[in-house]
């Protein structure tokens, strides 16, 4: 049995604190920090010989108690049992030894490390099932819900046409605007013409197509994989026997491939239109000179280019959002962190891309 032992400004616990003892000893309290509120309080538990768990949560509700009174509660002089057994049970002593004990450098370069390539591998995995049954897919809807693929052409594709029209219209008037500035100088301004046609076909309309479909259908894909994947819909699809795969991202991956080429042709077109604008107000050329010269300068591999562009970044923005969609972690806060990683990742992924096919074209 424990009893509470008020020496002037110090109290001391003695005997054996269990459950039993709780509320007498926390009632001796209450009177002892009634008659010293504010300050510094000190208990000795050097007679304390044992305690349990209750006897911990009593420790740790005097010093909220004294907390609450704008006093400190000390609690000085216990055994090594006794601190060994508050470190277990007690609610503030595990907080602290819980605590958050900084990684080494290499503790940290292993953990990026390994969780690098435990990502990697998921996404070489879910790439090669995509590609597999999309392939299939071709052949086959099995597997499939009906009308997915005209449903998901509609919202990646037709939906995201005013925007791509407006974006590149704007991205071919303004390559055309910064160029001609310095052509005219030298008598040169029909080839403005030139610059924004191959430009257009090359690179900035695959590439700003794509930024914005990442933008838009990577994250709608990542955000709906994720959200399924949270309310345990995938796992459900699992349960009877459907692959998650087919029935959810290859509809996607079907659509995104098709639309992507799509947009991007248009894109280029609307960009040399662009253009045109600048070249008939600001270079004083003929619609008819512009034109001319926009068409002859491009050849079939400046085409292909694009298209073989818009078909890699249409694969990597459905495959990066399903990966992150798959790997969320967390509830409505997992999704939203998830869908802002995938529009990263897939739009880092469409530049480096862009880089690579650009080096390999070239040459």
């Amino acid at each position: 049995m424990a009893r509470l032992v008020i020496e002037n400004d110090r109290a001391r616990i003695e005997g054996e604190l269990t459950f039993a003892d709780v509320a007498g000893v926390l009632a001796e309290f209450d009177r002892f920090l009634a008659r010293r509120p504010g300050g510094r309080l000190e208990v000795d538990l050097s007679s304390l010989e044992h305690i349990d768990s209750g006897g911990a949560a009593l420790l740790d509700e005097m010093a909220e108690r004294g907390r609450g009174g704008g006093a400190e509660v000390r609690f000085t002089g216990a055994s090594e049992e006794v601190t060994e057994i508050r470190r277990v049970f007690s609610a503030g002593a595990s907080s602290g030894a819980v605590g958050h004990k900084r990684m080494g450098m290499l503790e940290r370069w292993g953990e990026w490390g390994c969780g690098t390539w435990v990502g990697f591998k998921a996404f070489t995995f879910l790439a090669a099932d995509v590609f597999y049954w999309g392939a299939v897919g071709l052949f086959t809807r099995r597997g499939t819900r009906k009308g997915a693929f005209v449903t998901q052409a509609l919202l990646i594709g037709v939906d995201a046409l005013p925007v791509v029209i407006t974006i590149a219209f704007l991205v071919g008037a303004i390559l055309a605007l910064q160029s001609a500035a310095q052509l005219r100088q030298f008598g040169a301004n029909i080839f403005v013409a030139d610059l924004i046609s191959i430009s257009m076909a090359r690179e900035m309309g695959p590439l700003m197509t794509a930024v914005i479909l990442a933008g838009r259908s990577g994250s709608a894909i990542a955000s709906e994989v994720a959200t399924m994947t949270v309310t345990e819909e995938i796992d459900a699809l699992k349960t009877m026997a459907v692959n998650p795969v087919r029935y959810v991202v290859v509809p996607k991956f079907h659509a995104i491939s098709l639309c992507t080429p799509l947009l991007s042709l248009i894109a280029t077109v609307v960009g040399i239109l662009g253009g045109l604008v600048i070249a008939l107000f600001y270079l004083e050329l003929t619609p008819a000179a512009y034109m001319r010269e926009a068409i002859e300068i491009l050849t079939a591999k400046d085409i292909v280019t694009g298209l073989v562009k818009s078909i890699v970044f249409a694969g990597l923005i459905c495959v990066i959002g399903a990966h992150y969609g798959f790997r969320v972690r967390g509830g409505a806060e997992g999704v939203g962190r998830t869908t802002t990683a995938s529009v990263v990742a897939s739009i880092f992924a469409v530049v480096v891309a862009d880089c690579f096919f650009s080096l390999v074209f070239y040459f």
